[in-house]
């Protein structure tokens, strides 16, 4: 029988019955190593036992009551990122998407509320990637998202990632935001440098505009802090945060300054399904495992394993691979060889891995990801390097 669903993401062979920690199975009980999980959303692995009973607990509890009540487990939750941060409000969605279009709504909105009205237009990067709302994808610029979607000036300007001169050439008085990924994702592994963000963040305060953050991706301890810009030595005052928060389970959040909330009142924005009692109770869970620094540590230090393998690779493969980028557990290997070839091949060794801008790919591993697994990936890797050498 054919599929009733649309086709939007073309044709899909390869299909799954289980997960447990870093591996997936097919119904014949094919095993593949998943280093992509879910694009960074499976971030404890399939299956995590800790999350499976939070998630069981609560659904035995209660599921769902609307925002129209107190829900215990958000306001615990909330807590938690707000205590880990620079932030002191939360706003819980559902997904990364309408985490950046609650940031979005945030900045023009503080302005209004300021009685500036005329500060409306935010700054995006070359290369980025905030989802594929309307104002997402018309933040990024990304021709092939945007086709046929878009009409008229939706308000967003652009500047080059990392380069300071563009960004201070597209700002003017009606720039009310700027919205930054501090390591781009989807437009390849980039790494914001820090003296880049640091003057963005002096731009932001000596012209009265707010610096957001899309920690869609490389947050939630991917990098080896719970958020990157932690460890990158900016602070934001929106930040966009998603994935990996709910270990697997849909939830997003917008974390704000206490001035940057203030301006979304009562009736300016709302989910019916955000911060739902199921999301946020395994959001809990996730937080409670990350928040232990010697959980952290650990992926700071596979991280650097990873990565100083990965570069054994390069210098092995100089005709195929250019150089590995990332920090933590969010890694890109740069191919000169075709990476949908090398994506291709390393699915048929039963390793799972994304496709990044840049002829890169991306490798995504469970943040609990051992040591063993890291070298089977490595070996998984090189084997299918060899094989696209000798072909």
């Amino acid at each position: 029988m054919s599929s009733a669903l649309m086709q939007n993401y073309g044709t899909r062979e390869l299909k799954f019955e289980r997960g447990e920690g870093s591996y997936l199975f097919t119904k014949d009980g094919a095993r593949y190593l998943d280093f992509g999980m879910g694009i960074a959303v499976n971030s404890l692995g399939h299956c995590n036992p800790t999350l499976i009973e939070a998630l069981t607990d609560q659904a035995n509890r209660l599921w769902h009551t609307s925002n129209l009540y107190n829900i215990e487990p958000g306001e615990q939750l909330a807590n938690k990122l707000v205590a880990s941060t620079f932030a002191d409000r939360v706003f819980f969605c559902n997904s990364g998407t309408e985490a950046i279009e609650c940031g979005f709504k945030a900045i023009r909105r503080y302005f209004h509320s300021k009685g500036q009205s005329q500060k409306n237009r935010i700054v995006s990067m070359s290369g980025a990637f905030h989802g594929r709302s309307l104002a997402a994808i018309a933040s990024a610029a990304n021709p092939a998202h945007c086709e046929g979607f878009l009409v008229g000036d939706p308000g967003f300007d652009q500047a080059e990632f990392g380069d300071l001169e563009s960004l201070l050439s597209v700002v003017t008085q009606s720039t009310a935001g700027i919205v930054i990924e501090p390591i781009q994702g989807e437009g390849g592994i980039n790494v914001a440098d820090i003296e880049y963000l640091k003057a963005a963040r002096e731009l932001c305060d000596s012209h009265n505009i707010l610096l957001m953050f899309d920690e869609v991706q490389c947050g939630i301890a991917r990098t080896g802090t719970l958020y990157a810009y932690q460890q990158l030595g900016v602070s934001p005052d929106i930040l966009a945060t998603a994935k990996g928060l709910g270990g697997g389970f849909p939830i997003g959040a917008c974390l704000a300054t206490e001035e940057v909330a203030s301006a979304l009142v009562a009736g300016t924005h709302g989910s019916t399904f955000g911060g739902n009692p199921l999301a946020t109770a395994v959001g809990n869970a996730v937080m409670d495992t990350l928040n232990d620094p010697d959980f952290l540590n650990k992926v700071r230090e596979l991280g650097t394993y990873f990565k100083n393998e990965l570069q054994k690779l390069v210098k092995r493969y100089p005709l195929l691979l250019k150089e590995v980028r990332g920090l933590g557990l969010m890694l890109g290997l740069y191919c000169l060889t075709d990476a949908g070839q090398l994506i291709a091949r390393l699915q048929e060794q039963k390793l799972l891995v994304v496709k990044a801008g840049r002829n890169s790919v991306r490798l995504l591993p469970a943040l609990n990801v051992t040591k063993n697994e890291i070298d089977s990936a490595v070996k998984i890797i090189s084997k299918a390097l060899l094989d696209i050498e000798n072909s």
